[in-house]
């Protein structure tokens, strides 16, 4: 077996076990593969392994991985900082979008959604520690701007995703995926019917898992190390 197909198992059994420890079904967690920077080879050995989501981050790179890849039955998903340039290629390659955070950008995602397919589903980020180097939604700004784009055509609101201050504490990792999941929460008490928790990653996982998450984002357990040589947007 490779060594990627090594690394899927124990993230899989990684996160059965963390569903397991607070009650949760594992069938109910899904895996998103974060495949930025890594070559399209990688890709291909992990839908061999069974994986079939990728999140990606930087447009170019994700669309030549797109082109390459298009004999397999892949679902995209776009979890970078979205550029008003290069919201349509995303709109009209990506079947998910976790990382909307402005009115002005789910505009542009909805013009560009080609009629002939799927609504995109779309996550809204929220900036849940307050960084000013984050992107995402302010807290207190979330209701406006999840009401906006549910009005959208061609767009379909699933939920909500979130980067969390890095740290290994788990109480603290515990803390931010709360807080998110108390969004999500409070949303649907005003009437949506939100499913989806973006949240958790290679570290943070099973506090992510312990909170909710329905999907978890994992690159670095999955793949290795980051590649620098890849071209970013």
């Amino acid at each position: 077996m490779t060594t990627i197909t090594n690394a899927l198992q124990a993230v899989r059994q990684r996160i059965a076990l963390a569903a397991a420890a607070v009650g949760r079904p594992a069938a109910g967690i899904q895996l998103l593969a974060v495949s930025k920077t890594f070559p399209a080879a990688a890709v291909r050995q992990a839908y061999t392994a069974g994986q079939r989501a990728f999140g990606e981050s930087y447009v170019q790179e994700a669309m030549e991985k797109v082109a390459v890849l298009n004999d397999l039955p892949l679902k995209w998903h776009f979890i970078g900082p979205i550029q008003s340039n290069k919201t349509r290629p995303i709109a009209e390659s990506f079947a998910w979008v976790h990382s909307l955070d402005r009115a002005r950008i789910a505009d542009r995602l909805s013009a560009g959604r080609p009629s002939n397919l799927p609504d995109l589903q779309v996550c809204l980020q929220v900036n849940v520690s307050g960084e000013s180097s984050k992107s995402g939604v302010a807290p207190e700004d979330l209701p406006a701007l999840a009401r906006y784009v549910q009005t959208l055509p061609r767009l379909k609101l699933r939920g909500l995703m979130a980067i969390p201050e890095p740290t290994d504490d788990p109480v603290k990792q515990r803390l931010a995926f709360v807080r998110l999941r108390q969004l999500l929460e409070q949303l649907n008490a005003e009437g949506f019917q939100l499913d989806t928790l973006s949240m958790g990653m290679s570290d943070d996982l099973e506090a992510a898992i312990a909170e909710g998450a329905t999907i978890v984002r994992v690159g670095s357990a999955i793949f290795g190390e980051r590649h620098k040589t890849l071209k970013k947007d």
